[in-house]
């Protein structure tokens, strides 16, 4: 899996930090990052939550 945070969408909310704090944490910009690669299971919780989509998820086979 591949978890992205478009920095440009971004809001800084810490919504998907909430979520999920173990793929996800602000960073010095006020921006989230995904500290992990690794699904869990609050992973997509944290994508479906952020108000201006700016997380996406790819699969890799």
């Amino acid at each position: 899996m591949k978890i992205k945070v478009d920095k440009e969408l971004c809001i800084g909310c810490q919504t998907c930090v909430a979520s999920c704090p173990e793929s996800f944490q602000i960073n010095e910009e006020g921006k989230s990052v995904a500290i992990s690669q690794d699904e869990f299971p609050c992973t997509m919780k944290a994508v479906a939550t952020c108000p201006v989509g700016a997380i996406s998820v790819t699969r890799e086979e």
